[in-house]
């Protein structure tokens, strides 16, 4: 899909992968609505990018109301205005031990990761078969398809939108709409300092500039792909997670070891343990 006045609706705009991917979008044409809580700092990114040349508006809005992802795509398509594509880039991160995370945060974290993503694919779906063309982007993780140690909660809702993504794409074989699902591994972004980020670098965790990885999902889009795993070897894990997970087990068994320490650091500090990633 050629991105050139694209109608693209993206969520998590405002900082991480979701900023930089505005900007990467915008610079191959497509025409923006960036949506997120945070109404002053999509202001800033929608008026950098038409300062660019490109062409940017917001649409802010709280996806964990239960009305929200509804009310989103019907104002990103009121007046029987088209859109092409829906990037579902919002997202939220725990590290710290599984005991740690409290009810209410589990909650917001499922509604953010999952339940947001497949209101706003049920509620685009109508308008996307109606005009035989459309795509749903969903961005998930590595951390999807490999289940890490103090990021249980996190890999679980991975998992979760991977294997949605995977259904919804085959549930949509031959109506014209497509699913991409990508899978960024560690992505050094600030939000991402602290603790983490200390984690990262004690375990030698690779990691990506926002940046690369903006460029990778627009390339992946631009290629009509339909699935995109970035980093090596993390690819490699991927597939022999998936054949021989005991194996996996035993590599990161001693990762585990060495990255509690600091995910019950991050507990007993009594820090924000509960991230927006994306």
């Amino acid at each position: 899909m050629q991105l050139k006045n694209k109608r693209v609706l993206l969520t998590g705009a405002s900082g991480g992968i979701g900023r930089e991917l505005a900007f990467e979008l915008g610079r191959q044409g497509a025409s923006l609505l960036l949506s997120g809580r945070k109404t002053l700092v999509l202001d800033n990114i929608a008026s950098a990018i038409v300062n660019l040349g490109g062409k940017a508006e917001i649409l802010p809005g709280d996806l964990t109301v239960a009305s929200g992802p509804q009310r989103l795509i019907a104002e990103a398509t009121q007046n029987g205005q088209v859109l092409d594509v829906v990037v579902n880039c919002a997202g939220i991160s725990f590290f710290g031990m599984t005991e740690d995370l409290g009810a209410e945060k589990l909650q917001q974290l499922w509604r953010t990761n999952v339940i947001a993503p497949m209101q706003l694919a049920q509620a685009v779906l109508p308008l996307f078969k109606a005009q035989q063309s459309g795509l749903i982007v969903n961005v998930g993780s590595i951390f999807g398809s490999i289940g890490f140690p103090c990021f249980s909660a996190y890999s679980a809702s991975k998992f979760a939108l991977r294997g949605f993504s995977e259904a919804l794409r085959r549930e949509l074989e031959g109506s014209g709409v497509d699913v991409l699902y990508v899978a960024p591994r560690y992505t050094r972004t600030a939000i991402n300092e602290g603790s983490v980020s200390r984690m990262a670098e004690a375990v030698a965790m690779k990691q990506d500039e926002p940046q690369r990885v903006a460029r990778a999902i627009a390339d992946a889009i631009v290629g009509n792909a339909r699935e995109r795993y970035f980093g090596w070897p993390e690819r490699f894990f991927v597939k022999l997670n998936g054949l021989f997970p005991r194996l996996v087990d035993k590599g990161l068994r001693e990762q585990g070891r060495r990255m509690r320490p600091f995910a019950q650091l991050d507990h007993n500090a009594v820090t924000g343990v509960l991230s927006h990633v994306q």
